[in-house]
């Protein structure tokens, strides 16, 4: 047969032999191409990924990096055109030309003529080993070859490669190579689809730097990385419309789904070229959040669908199998993906998507999946059957994960239906007191405790529990106890349920710091082995979790709390009713280490922790979001996050949670030296405290306490502020509040240092420590801020901690230091007619008076024998206490007003 071989390098297009341009906008995928380094000895390298994942760049990124060490590299980017076997040969010829490797054109390449493949083979490979360096070939872009003759040439020649010539191939699908040898060899490695997506640190990284000014916060970062799964060609378009309209983040979810630049990505670069019955397929699936294969066949009477579903995942068609222990394969795709072909399967008519749904149901329900069963019942108008299908897993398989398909019943159920069927009945009250619905949950008990269905033993029977999860939400423990209790002796036969009795049991008897109690519970009910993975069985075990954190064992919790996390997010999701409640816990812990970071990646985008959660979640959640905060947001959005919770508290009837919030505030208008609005602030949480009547009015009373204390020290009105702390004191004693009493005894050696008393405070802040250190405690110090960390600063100089406390006190100075230097400037103002000497502490005036003096900031720290962050976080204070933007402004004030010389 005549060579179609082009003779000559003017034929070919120049570009295919150069790399996209990288610019700085590109992400380093660092990761990635530390597993290229440790491969890059190996006869091969595989880059396998769906479209617009970065297999390009990342090579592209590769080939820089070797170019960088002085090696010798080579690119060639394939295209449809070169699908046939003449043009990938001379491609593949011109580019291992530019290796040193030369080729005549002339030779004869006959289709069939296994001879002559093996000739070309010879004459490469020994060019290439002749080289005496090492060769880098780096082909992208694979997938458009379609020519067996090619694979061939390419199998050939990996299997008589010289050990110093590289080939690293990029490409959508894994080409039809026969591999074994070299794997068994260790010669081959491989990046596939599951390890292209970006993580949410190269996410954030892409935003920053591709936003200009603008910046996101965690949770729009945390709301984008969860919507695009990672998929790096998704992020381009998210970062062009947040440019141009940045008043549009609010709605971030819809934009996302709305860019005609994603659409037009998807079609014409990821379906445009499928088969129709490939496409037809994936939009008849589009509508489940996972399938496969006999659903799919089930659902679509396609005979086709394991074959076409397993073309999909072979071209890397943005699907992604789940781990499952079926021995048949799920899947899922990507978020954007599965809603692009919703909206194409939209186009067929509401009557064709809910027979889908319909026929899921079923399928679902014959395989004992009811969750699923019930959601696609109520999707496809099937109230009836996701009735029956509810009704059954709340006798036996009912879970958390039941809460979002039993509140879409709920909506389009008339209620006399739910008297009906006793036990969806009480699942309906569950559902409305575990997602802060619980006024709701009580009326119905309250109506139907006036029915003869009461009499009926399998409802009346499980009243207990719906009481108690109404009583739980209502922040009532002590009712929680008295129906719970005995309870225990006659335990629910849904193990499910009998997790959430044994929760809520726990949860209530930490409310009144029944540690002692907890840990029983736990040796009397411990969780079967066969349920360690259950929803409900991961919340029961987070209170041993809370039980650590109440005592102030942050470390502990951290550490069983981030394997609890991992396993109730594996197994349900990230926004699962387990996930969240574990989140938490886990959130505080992380605060209280100082992992700053990572408490805000775990809270990120978990909305419902702060405002649908069971009261003691949603007020701890949103005290640990309201410091990070303090620490990485201006006071103004702080002071609007603290407003809204406890407007939200408020609304809902939750005393506590509004007093932590109310207090906040105070503390908040306090650092910045705001008393009139934190005088506000207490009044309102004594007149609060002074009215409560629920369970928890010892620990309401208390914060009002701390509050006043706080406010005390800053009217300097120490002993007043000593006599709060005692109250304070004897309630953490009393419930087992280590961090609590940590905190106390701060704030008390602060108040001995106004009294004078500076022996008690050193001694007080000795003692404290011991507790601290025991437990590595760091925010409940630093968030005092700079006062505390100089009456520390003083003990330090004193040397009178020895071993680890010392250790520790050194740490904790270092890391205030670093707070000092990286807190941002606050924009608060004096308030109307308040003088500067009683908004400015006796420390911060002996700082104005080194500042009048042209003192530095590293002069006044060697005067005072103060760290230098101190002495900036001090300056900071000034300028934001007197309303000033600079030195000279506030030196001028202060000398008006008598304050300095």
């Amino acid at each position: 047969m005549q060579s179609s071989l082009m003779n000559s390098d003017d034929l070919l297009v120049a570009t295919k032999f150069s790399p996209p341009r990288l610019n700085t906008r590109h992400i380093p995928r660092t990761q990635l191409l530390e597993r290229l380094h440790e491969a890059r000895l190996g006869n091969l390298t595989l880059i396998t990924g769906g479209a617009g994942f970065g297999k390009t760049l990342l090579l592209a990124q590769w080939r820089q990096a070797l170019l960088k060490e002085g090696l010798d590299v080579a690119w060639l980017s394939l295209s449809h055109d070169d699908r046939q076997y003449p043009s990938f040969l001379a491609y593949l010829l011109a580019a291992l030309q530019r290796l040193g490797i030369a080729v005549e054109p002339g030779l004869a390449l006959d289709e069939a003529g296994e001879s002559t493949l093996a000739a070309l083979v010879a004459l490469v490979t020994r060019q290439a080993e002749q080289a005496g360096r090492e060769l880098y070939l780096l082909i992208d872009d694979y997938h458009h070859v379609e020519a067996p003759l090619a694979h061939r040439l390419l199998q050939k020649l990996l299997d008589h490669c010289p050990a110093n010539l590289h080939l690293v191939i990029a490409s959508r699908s894994t080409p039809p190579l026969s591999l074994g040898r070299l794997r068994m060899q260790g010669q081959v490695a491989e990046i596939d689809f599951a390890e292209l997506p970006f993580d949410l640190e190269e996410t954030r990284a892409f935003f920053e730097h591709n936003l200009g000014s603008l910046r996101l916060t965690a949770d729009e970062e945390q709301l984008i990385h969860e919507l695009t799964g990672g998929w790096p060609a998704s992020l381009q378009p998210i970062a062009t419309m947040l440019r141009i309209r940045p008043a549009r983040r609010p709605k971030l979810r819809s934009l996302l789904w709305k860019s005609s630049d994603l659409q037009a990505y998807l079609a014409e670069d990821v379906v445009a070229c499928l088969a129709p019955e490939l496409i037809g397929l994936l939009e008849q699936l589009s509508p489940f959040r996972r399938f496969n294969a006999d659903l799919a066949a089930f659902v679509t009477g396609s005979t086709q669908a394991a074959a076409l579903i397993q073309r999909a995942e072979d071209e890397n068609l943005l699907i992604y199998r789940v781990d499952s222990e079926d021995s048949m394969p799920w899947y899922r795709f990507h978020p954007l993906f599965g809603e692009f072909l919703g909206q194409r399967l939209a186009m067929r008519g509401a009557a064709a998507l809910e027979a889908l749904h319909r026929r899921a149901s079923q399928w679902f329900a014959e395989h004992e999946l009811l969750v699923e069963s019930v959601r696609h019942a109520n999707l496809g108008g099937d109230l009836d059957f996701a009735v029956a299908a509810m009704e059954q897993a709340a006798s036996t398989a009912w879970s958390m994960a039941c809460i979002s398909p039993m509140l879409h019943l709920l909506e389009r159920l008339p209620q006399e239906t739910l008297f009906e069927h006793p036990r969806l009945f009480i699942v309906g009250c569950l559902t409305y007191a575990f997602t802060a619905r619980p006024e709701k949950a009580e009326r119905w008990l309250e109506q139907i405790r006036r029915t003869e269905a009461a009499k009926n033993p399998a409802l009346s029977s499980r009243f207990a529990l719906a009481d108690a999860a109404i009583a739980l939400q209502l922040d009532n423990p002590r009712r929680v106890i008295g129906l719970l209790e005995p309870a225990q002796r006659a335990p629910l036969e849904n193990r499910s349920l009998r997790y959430i009795s044994l929760s809520a049991l726990a949860t209530a008897y930490l409310l009144l710091g029944r540690v002692d109690a907890v840990h029983r519970l736990h040796e009397d009910n411990p969780i079967l082995a066969e349920d360690r993975d259950n929803d409900m069985a991961l919340v029961y075990e987070s209170t041993l979790i809370l039980a650590l954190l109440r005592g102030g064992d942050a470390a502990e919790a951290a550490r069983l709390g981030g394997n609890l996390l991992a396993r109730a997010e594996a197994g349900y999701g990230r926004s699962s009713v387990s996930a969240s409640l574990c989140a938490a816990n886990l959130c505080d812990a992380y605060y209280e280490l100082d992992r700053i970071d990572e408490a805000l990646a775990v809270l990120a985008n978990r909305n419902g922790i702060l405002q649908s959660s069971m009261p003691d979640v949603m007020a701890r959640a949103s005290v640990c979001r309201a410091r990070i905060a303090a620490l990485r947001e201006s006071p103004q959005a702080l002071q609007e996050f603290l407003e809204a919770q406890t407007a939200h508290f408020h609304k809902l009837g939750l005393d506590r949670p509004q007093a932590l919030m109310l207090a906040e505030q105070a503390k908040t208008w306090l650092a910045q030296g705001d008393l009139r609005r934190a005088s506000e602030r207490v009044v309102r949480l004594e007149t609060l405290a002074e009215g409560y009547r629920g369970d928890c009015r010892d620990e309401v009373a208390t914060i009002a306490a701390f509050a006043r204390a706080r406010l005390a020290l800053a009217e300097r009105e120490p002993a007043r502020a000593l006599e709060c702390l005692a109250r304070v004191g004897g309630f953490a004693e009393r419930y087992g509040r280590g961090r609590t009493a940590v905190k106390a005894r701060l704030l008390a050696a602060i108040a001995h240092a106004d009294l004078g008393q500076e022996q008690e405070a050193m001694d007080c802040l000795a003692a404290v420590l011991q507790d601290a250190a025991r437990f590595g405690l760091v925010r409940t110090l630093l968030d005092e801020g700079p006062r505390l960390l100089a009456l520390l600063e003083r003990l330090a100089e004193e040397g009178g901690l020895e071993g680890p406390c010392a250790a520790y006190l050194d740490e904790l100075l270092a890391r205030g230091g670093r707070d000092a230097e990286e807190v941002e400037p606050v924009t608060a103002r004096r308030a109307p007619g308040a003088e500067p000497r009683s908004i400015l502490t006796p420390r911060e005036v002996e700082i104005l008076g080194l500042i009048a003096q042209a003192m530095s900031n590293k002069r006044i720290a060697l005067t005072l024998n103060i760290t230098f962050g101190t002495v900036k976080w001090n300056v900071k204070n000034i300028l934001a206490k007197l309303g000033v933007s600079s030195r000279y402004a506030a030196i001028s004030l202060a000398r008006q007003q008598g304050v300095i010389p």
